[in-house]
């Protein structure tokens, strides 16, 4: 809960709940962008029957048509994708959800999903709620809370992290590469744009959206909100790379997702070359903690990165503290 006392707003309480929340399947980001797309509107309550619309027709459009649950997760003819993948074609040509897969998703969103939507893993939930559900006479209605209207104010950017977080998991259920992802975590390209799978080196996300939740859509160094993840917000490296071509370089690779941070181009270009302060080092260990506490692959990811040579995976604080610890003292010594 770290994340959250270092900026303990309703958009905070909602990444909680988006890019650290359990992932058995992907159902609570179609649920979390239809309630944005409802709140974005203006509206203070939306039918049940329409959210579910919403919801199913974003699981329907995924593009590659991923796996929505672990390769291991075997399905009944009743479980709801089963019913998805049955329903998927006619839904596609109709534009909306067919009445069985209707009839399907109103009957499980709300235990399936929307029960669960506030849950962390083994710490309660989240502080904010965005929903409660009501029946008035026959229907049941979805009551849209001014917590959530707060975070649809930043619908875009939310958005982003919401699609790219759901990219990167959905991925990893899926049978071909899901395994590589678990055991290996993601890469990051050469020109830092895209998130990438580890063997096949297929782009998964944007770096800017995977990253920027994990500090706030703000830039790193002067703290400003980063409204719009464009060309104007820069993947920068905390730990300089050209610290990399001095030929004398004894450290790890610097271009790993761990030394990884969203800048607005003014910092990114002040910056430049220089090497972190104790301030800047301290930011990035409190945002490398807030990836840890993500469930696969971003967790694994920094636990291979941020394992120093013949030591254990990087899987508690300490140990990345002390990959952080040894850094400095290369940089110290060169």
């Amino acid at each position: 809960m770290e994340f959250y006392r270092a900026e303990p707003t309703p958009t905070s309480s909602w990444r909680l709940a988006v890019l650290m929340g359990v992932n058995s399947r992907t159902y609570k980001f179609a649920l979390g962008s239809a309630l944005l797309q409802a709140s974005g509107e203006g509206r203070d309550e939306v039918a049940l029957d329409e959210l579910a619309a919403k919801y199913a027709m974003r699981i329907i459009n995924r593009e590659g048509k991923y796996p929505q649950a672990p390769a291991a997760t075997k399905l009944g003819d009743g479980d709801y994708l089963a019913v998805v993948e049955h329903e998927r074609d006619a839904s596609v040509m109709e534009g909306q959800p067919t009445e069985k897969l209707l009839e399907a998703t109103v009957r499980s969103i709300p235990s399936m999903v929307m029960q669960k939507f506030h849950n962390l893993r083994s710490t309660g939930q989240v502080h904010h709620t965005f929903y409660s559900m009501e029946r008035t006479g026959r229907c049941r209605v979805v009551r849209l809370t001014d917590d959530l209207r707060r975070v649809a104010s930043a619908r875009n950017v939310l958005e982003d992290e919401l699609q790219a977080r759901w990219s990167i998991v959905e991925a990893s259920f899926d049978a071909g590469i899901g395994r590589s992802l678990i055991q290996s975590g993601v890469g990051v390209s050469d020109d830092l744009r895209t998130v990438l799978t580890p063997t096949r080196r297929v782009a998964l996300t944007s770096a800017r959206s995977a990253l920027a939740g994990f500090q706030y859509s703000r830039c790193f160094y002067c703290r400003d909100s980063l409204e719009v993840l464009d060309n104007h917000v820069h993947v920068d490296h905390v730990y300089p790379y050209s610290l990399m071509n001095t030929g004398a370089w004894r450290g790890p690779d610097l271009n790993g997702m761990w030394n990884l941070v969203l800048a607005c181009a003014p910092c990114n270009l002040r910056k430049s070359a220089r090497i972190p302060t104790v301030e800047e080092v301290r930011a990035l260990i409190a945002r490398n903690e807030a990836i840890a506490n993500s469930p696969h692959p971003l967790r694994r990811t920094l636990e291979l990165a941020m394992r120093a040579p013949g030591k254990p995976l990087a899987t508690d604080p300490r140990r990345r503290l002390a990959f952080i610890q040894e850094v400095d003292a290369v940089v110290a010594e060169g």
